[in-house]
């Protein structure tokens, strides 16, 4: 006799899924969970707008405040003792820190508090180029500018312009030259024939220099440095 066979276990049908195991999330938890809609945002309020507007344009306010007062102004040209550098109705940038790096120097376009002599105007700044430094000799003698003994080089004033203090308190002879004190500058208009300058008022402290003139920004056309 031949022993008997064990029977074949039964298959499992591939068509019944298996139970997931004890906390397996199901494929509807998983939709549920990335479907869910965020919360819209409230809108923010008048007054939380007001506030940040006023934030903002009283920081632009104070920017520009502490601009003008520490690093750049504008300055509008009353008259003509400037041209044809400057005419009347220009506007030029002034940097108020330039001489707190460096020293003054000749040929330098600056602006300047108006000295205490000379109160026939309310016009509290002047604008001159500096042309003698401190410890020089000036001389005006044959329409030209000379400094301790040489001929000044004056190349920004026009071809003919010619430099005399006929009617001026302050000659400067050669016989009697001015003398710029430490601490002092000399200046004068590039106009020199309609210009009250150092020749008039005498050196202007450096101390009283607001800044150095050093571009023209109005009108566009002549926009440049100087």
């Amino acid at each position: 006799m031949t022993a008997p066979q064990d029977p074949q276990p039964d298959p499992i049908p591939a068509s019944e899924p298996s139970e997931p195991a004890s906390g397996q999330d199901t494929g509807d938890a998983v939709a549920a969970t990335t479907t869910a809609e965020p919360k819209a945002k409230k809108p923010k309020s008048a007054v939380t707008s007001t506030i940040e507007w006023v934030l903002v344009i009283g920081g632009a306010i104070l920017l520009a405040v502490i601009v003008k007062m520490v690093l750049l102004q504008a300055f509008y040209i009353p008259s003509a003792s400037m041209y044809p550098t400057l005419q009347k109705g220009d506007r030029v940038l002034v940097n108020k820190l330039s001489y707190k790096l460096h020293d003054v120097n000749r040929g330098d376009v600056v602006v300047f508090e108006r000295p205490p002599s000379e109160t026939a105007t309310n016009i509290p700044d002047l604008i001159k180029r500096v042309v003698g430094l401190p410890g020089e000799q000036v001389v005006i003698e044959g329409g030209h500018v000379y400094i301790d003994g040489q001929l000044l080089a004056e190349p920004y004033l026009p071809e003919g312009v010619t430099t005399t203090a006929e009617n001026a308190p302050l000659k400067c002879a050669r016989e009697a030259p001015c003398v710029v004190p430490d601490g002092d500058v000399w200046v004068m208009g590039d106009n020199r024939n309609d210009s009250k300058d150092s020749r008039y008022f005498g050196p202007i402290e450096e101390s009283s220099i607001v800044g150095r003139a050093f571009v023209l920004v109005w009108p566009l056309n002549r926009l440049g440095l100087l």
